[in-house]
């Protein structure tokens, strides 16, 4: 069975989502994965290098100001010399973030990674799951609460630590990294299904 490498390439200002950080790995690891774990904002020359052999690469960050952080934001101006040499090119992508509104402009930071993943070349990954919480019948605990399509996304009260992200939000993005997991391993075994 081929094991897919999955690196997740994050910032977190306050431990918030790096909460999420961590789910998404815990959760593509028991999926099968290699999994590298990237702080972008004290990134070396060794782990850019991860990123380069990654088949899929998972952006994440908190939602400052309707985007992601400015520390995210130095990171894709630098991912520049990759962008030069097509060296993510046809890589898988995914995204998350948190802020601390419920919508808090949220699908901004997604899209600004769809647009990264996109300039590179890479194919996007949604989250492939229905929206949560929008039913009488639905609960602030469901999958998805926030109902974000394009990616994992969470809220945590700005008042508050990362022991009080949502145990929903959590479970949201261990499904997003399942989904990159998985989803790498089907694309990996095609190519060398058709290199073979």
């Amino acid at each position: 069975m081929t094991t897919p490498v999955v690196s997740i390439a994050y910032h977190s200002g306050h431990g918030h989502t790096a909460v999420l950080a961590e789910a998404v790995r815990t959760a593509a690891a028991e999926a099968g994965a290699t999994v590298h774990f990237i702080r972008i904002d004290t990134i070396t020359d060794a782990e850019w290098e991860l990123l380069d052999g990654s088949d899929a690469i998972v952006f994440g960050s908190p939602t400052y100001m309707g985007t992601a952080s400015g520390a995210f934001h130095q990171f894709a101006e630098a991912s520049s010399k990759r962008w030069f040499t097509d060296a993510w090119q046809d890589k898988l992508a995914a995204g998350f973030t948190n802020s601390g509104s419920k919508s808090g402009d949220k699908g901004h930071t997604l899209q600004f990674f769809q647009t990264l993943a996109a300039q590179h070349g890479m194919h996007w990954v949604n989250l492939g799951l229905k929206p949560g919480w929008n039913v009488s019948t639905g609960s602030e605990h469901d999958l998805n609460r926030l109902g974000f399509f394009a990616g994992a996304a969470a809220q945590t009260n700005n008042d508050e630590g990362p022991e009080a992200v949502h145990k929903a939000d959590i479970a949201t993005a261990e499904h997003l990294g399942r989904r990159i997991a998985e989803t790498a391993r089907v694309f990996v075994s095609g190519r060398a299904a058709v290199g073979a």
